[in-house]
């Protein structure tokens, strides 16, 4: 999974636990606590939830290493099947065999069929954070069109308010709160509310210029409060918060918190500047403004005097109950937000724990190259650590962990290894062994001679990935002038010159009807059977539709002697049992080595 969406599922996570736990304390706390904050802590969620801060050891991290540890042990590959009786049982064409053709002969084994799925989870879970990412943009620009959409239809039923008094009430107040700058007063019938737009040119929208200069007084301060406060730019952060987090629907009770929090918190700043004393008056302005109901309802970010009935039912309520709170209350909020700042902290997030690996490798113990010391990287005695788990991986036919162990070790480790693979005749960890292994470095030299000189096409052909065009050319001439023609096949078609061993003359063809065997273009058939694998000192093709396995034999002076079908002892010792490649997890391995290689650079 991608490294981002990793990190984004670990901060909803995360946040999600602190939302449920101001969810939950809000009942015990929401009448004892200040209201403002209340208001304000729910800041430390929204930034929890959008920044990946925390310390190299926190919970989340902790959490996605075993998470990723158990599933990457559970997704082991499948252990190799052995070829059945069946003499049709090869039915796939061998790498570098046949004219354009590199592929493996396989035994059938119908364990391979999981892959096509595998890949398409594979990629899908790959490409997942692209969905995700889509669907945060599309919410964002609705919010966005739908604010201004809104915006742009209060301003265009805007009229000043000329009232001289009015503004000179306004400029009071707006000393009183610390306001420099002018602030705009206009009137719009429309607006179900009175509400305050604008981010940097404040603008106070009023749904009637006719009202009581008490009522004005609270509306205004109230207001203005929302401005030196930035309600708007708070909302709005919030507002991004959630088409973030679009799939976690805790968010959205969050973002319900904030908006009725926000109204607590501005009625507490109001009449903590007017004086308690005047609960009842500013009581009495909402509920005039609740009746003044226009058709434009608020916005979703917008920040107005009242929102809804039920809301200011509990606003009144609460506007009744405030007092001056204690210093006792005072400091026992200090400790409880130094105690949700640090448990915000520690709780962390996944890069946190995943920053020294690569984003495509699994976090293990053991494989962290930051785990070994530099003595013991002098010493040598980190690849006893690395060969320990290779070990381990290997014992459990873990193909994937294997090859991460493998490629930690120095060339003398990975030399051991291979001679043990090779020993064991375990053809998929030869593979990926090979695979690790630079292009012409001496194991490859080292082991293409040996494997040469036992005959292995299926362990030679493995090796040819690893080898340059000047080295294949080099072993083309060798195995041209040993007459082995399944290298030769191996190596010419590895070098794309595999039509020069395709055509057959009209006396060979003669030769093979002589016997029972007629030739037509790459297929071959003996006694009117479509053969599968065909063998002869100067020919070897493979076709799949086959259904029988025939070997040439010649005397000392190249003639044919005879025609047998091939037993399936022969056809194994010919072509190994190797299986067909996965492209996929080959491409994904190889991002992962360069992750690697880049890591360890660092």
């Amino acid at each position: 999974m991608n490294i981002v969406l990793k990190m984004f599922l670990s901060m909803s996570f995360s946040g999600s636990l602190f939302i449920l736990l101001l969810l939950a304390g809000k009942r015990f706390l929401k009448d004892k606590i200040s209201r403002q904050w209340q208001y304000y802590i729910w800041l430390i969620v929204v930034v929890r939830l959008l920044l990946p801060f925390g310390p190299e050891t926190n919970l989340m991290g902790k959490a996605y290493q075993s998470i990723d540890q158990t599933i990457t042990h559970s997704v082991s590959p499948p252990q190799q099947q052995s070829p059945s009786g069946d003499s049709n049982a090869f039915n796939a064409p061998v790498s570098g065999m046949e004219h354009g053709n590199q592929n493996t002969v396989n035994p059938k084994d119908d364990s391979i069929s999981y892959r096509p799925v595998e890949d398409i989870l594979s990629l899908f879970s790959s490409h997942v954070w692209l969905i995700w990412l889509m669907v945060a943009l599309i919410l964002l620009v609705q919010k966005i069109t739908a604010y201004h959409s809104f915006i742009r239809y209060v301003k265009a039923g805007l009229q000043p308010v000329s009232n001289v008094e009015q503004l000179d009430r306004l400029s009071v107040i707006a000393e009183q709160t610390g306001r420099k700058r002018p602030v705009e007063l206009c009137v719009n019938p429309l607006v179900s509310s009175p509400l305050l737009i604008g981010f940097f040119r404040p603008c106070i929208v009023l749904p009637s210029a006719d009202i009581p200069e008490k009522d004005f007084q609270y509306i205004v301060l109230h207001e203005l409060t929302h401005y030196k406060r930035r309600d708007m730019f708070y909302k709005w952060l919030v507002q991004i918060t959630v088409c973030l987090h679009w799939f976690n629907p805790l968010v959205y009770l969050m973002r319900r918190e904030i908006t009725k929090a926000c109204e607590f918190s501005c009625d507490e700043a109001v009449l903590s500047k007017m004086g308690y004393d005047n609960a009842q008056d500013y009581g009495e302005t909402l509920l005039d403004a609740m009746a003044a109901v226009g058709k434009y309802k608020e916005s979703l970010a917008a920040v107005t005097l009242s929102e809804n009935k039920q809301l200011l039912k509990e606003r009144l309520g609460a506007i009744m109950n405030l007092k001056r709170k204690s210093k006792t209350t005072l400091f026992a909020t200090s400790v409880l937000t130094l105690c949700i700042i640090l448990g915000a902290v520690f709780v962390g997030v996944y890069p946190a724990a995943a920053a020294d690996q690569p984003s495509n490798e699994p976090a293990v113990s053991g494989l962290n190259e930051n785990a070994i010391s530099p003595s013991q990287k002098e010493n040598g005695s980190h690849n006893e650590v690395f060969s320990s788990q290779a070990e381990q991986y290997y014992e459990d036919d873990n193909l994937p962990l294997f090859e991460i162990a493998f490629s930690r070790l120095d060339e003398k480790a990975q030399g051991k290894w291979l001679d043990k693979i090779y020993a064991d005749d375990r053809i998929r960890f030869w593979k990926t062994a090979v695979n690790m292994l630079d292009v012409d470095c001496a194991l490859i030299q080292q082991y293409a001679e040996k494997i040469y000189d036992d005959g292995s096409i299926s362990y030679f052909s493995t090796l040819t990935s690893r080898m340059s065009e000047e080295t294949l050319e080099e072993w083309l001439d060798i195995a041209t002038d040993d007459e082995k023609f399944n290298f030769q096949s191996i190596l010419s078609n590895t070098l794309g010159q595999g039509n020069k061993f395709d055509t057959l003359s009209e006396t060979q063809k003669a030769e093979y009807q002589a016997v029972g065997i007629t030739v037509d273009g790459n297929n071959h058939y003996y006694q009117g059977q479509l053969v599968n694998i065909f063998l002869d000192m100067h020919r070897l093709a493979v076709n799949p539709a086959g259904t029988v396995n025939i070997r040439i034999t010649r005397s000392e002076d190249g003639k044919i002697s005879d025609v047998a079908y091939m037993t399936d002892t022969e056809v194994t010792e010919l072509l190994g049992n190797m299986e067909e490649p996965n492209d996929l997890y080959d491409a994904e391995m190889e991002e992962l080595l360069n992750d690697m290689n880049d890591f360890d650079n660092k």
